[in-house]
């Protein structure tokens, strides 16, 4: 692995959580370290980091408010 992926994967926590929780990372990247956008891609979709997940988050939390408050009505 080159020490460019190293410095950006000790960089970020949850670089370092997502490839020891997939070992197959490490193979990948050590072989083609230009699919290191495909890692980020691979752990955003596992963490649901996406902005789209973001939202969705967000409207599941507002239903659940609401439907709070109209229990409490």
């Amino acid at each position: 692995m080159t020490l460019d992926i190293q410095y950006k994967l000790n960089s970020n926590i949850n670089y370092i959580k997502f490839i020891r929780e997939n070992p197959k990372w490490y193979k990948i990247l050590n072989r083609d370290p230009l699919s290191f956008r495909e890692f980020i891609m691979d752990m955003k979709d596992k963490y649901e980091l996406k902005p789209m997940d973001r939202v969705n988050k967000l409207l599941n939390n507002i239903t659940m408010l609401q439907s709070f408050l109209d229990v409490l009505k």
